[in-house]
């Protein structure tokens, strides 16, 4: 972060510069990454005390920390425009007059074992000074260009200390023109419906505990007649106030909310009070990725790379255990066995939580890469057991198990009569299936690879690091069949690939968490819409569920392919490989998400919303919002290759029950 002096960050200001620093002569972090007519400030932020004062002051740090505000600097982190301060209030409270900044007494506590001599205090109120000179060029600056503005002045108060009920929002506004009103009563509103966790209620109040009597809110009015203040009082619900433990996911919830409240608020006043061009509110956050974004983006790429989890988890020696189990009549257990891992799981994960997510402001961001680095930090761990009793309760941790409403589905699935004529038909062999698949990435534009492999369990898959096709040897298939698969591999798992790459994040290369199920489900929405659903296919993802939850239940292979060929009625052959797909590693729960992936698919395709936001990389249904929010803004790039099965549905050349069929999927 750059550091400037006060005189430095306003020159950038007037000349609308777009910029991040830390001023060395007041104590003011400010970041601009978008010039737009509001402002979060989180003066009582900070905690930091000069040295000659701090071996003069009479509190400790919990004392300090106790009257201070932390986390406020949070709330508003995601804003494009924030001004934070950075020392203690105890050094010089911006929220007092320069005559009353530098406390003697406060709350009943002396603060100074020593009286503090004339020069030591005046810095103090130089300090102080100059932290209001930059606020009064920024808002100098945004009026002009817009005419108006906005400032969500952030603090936080201890609840503690009433002993009546209090509100966990406060605004203050007695010193505020009352041509306001609507805009405070509308956000008064917007911090009532806030959702909090751990049973926190969003009560709000308007000067029930605070009335906005601070001196940042006196210094703007009377500055400027046309910028609103909000004094926002937060409770100290995210914390404990008697022993100073922080809560983290309240923070993060709040951070959140504030991020929703104060964009919803700020576009409607923009465009009421101001000449900003009226829009959706997350226009008003700045197109492109901070660069502290990039940064972790890029560490956590190189870290991820290269962990491709199928690459482990398939069995080295299936054939050979295949012949061994058919040879003994499906009575003996196979003993697979797996390729050596390359990687240090312990210092994969220390590196991981080394990577500081924290520095990036917009909690949405964020979010995506808490829950993917929580999600590699669970995909190690499954990794390390492999081949033992614990990878399936690993897997289970990561993928979960069948849900009732899964094993419903699959039940009414498994029980459907036959639909489908079964006359005999040439099945199609390997080459066959390479020449297919090359035709369907030449269909997309794609230049890829399609080799044939004796290490997967399945009879095709991407993989996506090496944008290549691998064809199980031996495999062999029915027409159909065929043309589903390439419209699943190819239409959805390569088009994914393929868009990622054209993504300025890497993250969408390497996956959003839990993006398994919504790919899947994705890949299984392009075989039904490509005119190529068979009962035997979806009875096949049915039968994984069963499958799945035999071995989560105990039941060994045995057992499970015993069940899937006696009562599912499947093939010896397809019985096998879908046995061995689940108790691979030690039992891997992942098989039972392709059906719940489609019915979440399906259920969104059907209500008309726009599939792009889950083709632009490896994403998952639980970022949706997120990610189309994020395209809007520029942040991310629409997808440049579209599933054609998506773009141009065919459900037409199904046969016509299977309407009824996956309407019955519930």
């Amino acid at each position: 972060m750059r550091k400037l002096s006060s005189e430095e960050i306003i020159r950038c200001i007037q000349a609308r510069e777009e910029f991040e620093a830390v001023a060395t002569d007041t104590g003011l972090r400010i970041r601009i990454g978008h010039y737009v007519p509001f402002v979060g400030m989180a003066i009582h932020a900070g905690n930091k005390i000069r040295e000659e004062l701090e071996i003069k002051c009479a509190l400790d740090d919990y004392q300090r920390w106790y009257e201070e505000d932390p986390d406020t600097d949070a709330f508003i982190g995601s804003m494009p425009i924030t001004i934070v301060g950075t020392d203690s209030r105890f050094a010089y409270d911006l929220n007092r007059a320069p005559e009353d900044a530098v406390y003697a007494e406060a709350w009943g506590q002396k603060v100074w074992r020593r009286a503090l001599t004339k020069s030591e205090k005046n810095r103090s109120l130089e300090r102080h000074a100059r932290f209001y000179e930059v606020v009064k060029a920024l808002l100098q600056a945004l009026t002009e260009d817009y005419q108006g503005a906005v400032v969500y002045d952030m603090h936080s108060y201890n609840k503690n200390r009433w002993d009546r009920p209090v509100p966990t929002f406060n605004l203050g506004t007695e010193r505020l023109d009352p041509k306001w009103k609507a805009e405070v009563e509308s956000f008064d509103a917007l911090l009532g419906a806030m959702e909090l966790p751990n049973g926190i209620p969003s009560t709000h109040g308007v000067n029930d505990v605070f009335m906005g009597r601070g001196y940042n809110l006196a210094f703007i009015n009377r500055e400027f007649d046309n910028v609103l203040v909000l004094a926002t009082e937060v409770a100290k619900v995210y914390c404990d106030e008697d022993s100073g433990e922080r809560f983290p996911l309240v923070v993060r919830a709040l951070a959140e909310g504030f991020r929703e409240a104060i964009l919803s608020h700020a576009n409607a006043f923009a465009q009421q009070h101001t000449t900003w061009k009226s829009g959706p509110s997350n226009h008003m956050l700045p197109p492109e990725a901070h660069s502290s974004v990039q940064t972790i983006d890029a560490k956590l790429f190189t870290l991820v790379r290269d962990f491709e989890l199928l690459n482990y988890v398939n069995p080295t020696n299936a054939p050979q255990q295949k012949r061994r189990f058919f040879e003994s009549r499906g009575t003996v257990q196979p003993d697979f066995t797996y390729r050596p891992i390359k990687i240090s799981p312990t210092d994969m994960k220390r590196q991981l939580l080394r990577l500081e997510v924290e520095r990036i402001h917009d909690p949405l961001i964020r979010r995506l890469y808490e829950d993917a680095i929580e999600a590699y930090l669970d995909k190690v761990d499954l990794l390390a057991s492999l081949g033992t009793s614990a990878f399936k309760y690993n897997s289970l941790r990561y993928y979960g198990q069948p849900s009732e409403q899964d094993l419903a589905n699959a039940r009414f699935l498994l029980h459907l009569p036959e639909v489908e004529s079964f006359n005999p038909v040439k099945r199609l062999s390997v080459a066959d299936a390479k020449q297919a698949f090359l035709e369907g990435m030449e269909a997309y534009g794609f230049k890829g690879k399609v080799q044939v492999s004796t290490k997967i369990v399945a009879d095709a898959m991407v993989v996506n690091a090496e944008q290549k096709v691998l064809i199980r040897k031996g495999a062999t298939f029915r027409p159909k069949e065929l043309q589903y698969l390439v419209h699943h591999e190819i239409g959805v798992h390569m088009v994914t690939t393929m868009n990622a790459r054209l993504q300025p994040l890497k993250l969408l290369r390497i996956g959003t968490a839990m993006s398994t199920k919504t790919q899947e489900g994705l890949a299984v929405l392009s075989e039904y819409l490509s005119g190529n659903t068979t009962l035997r296919r979806l009875k096949e993802l049915a039968a994984r569920v069963v499958a799945v939850d035999m071995m989560v239940r105990g039941a060994d292979f045995v057992e499970t392919y015993r069940h899937l060929t006696t009562q599912v009625h499947m093939k010896p052959d397809d019985a096998w490989t879908l046995t061995t797909r689940v108790y691979r590693g030690g039992g891997f729960t992942k098989d039972h998400l392709y059906l719940q992936g489609f019915r979440e698919v399906v259920t969104l395709w059907k209500s008309g919303a726009d599939l792009s936001p889950l083709l632009i990389g490896k994403t998952s249904m639980a970022h949706y919002e997120s990610l189309s929010e994020l395209i809007q803004r520029g942040v991310l790039d629409a997808p440049t290759y579209r599933t054609m099965p998506i773009m141009i549905p065919q459900i037409e050349k199904n046969d016509p029950i299977f309407e009824y069929i996956v309407k019955g999927i519930q």
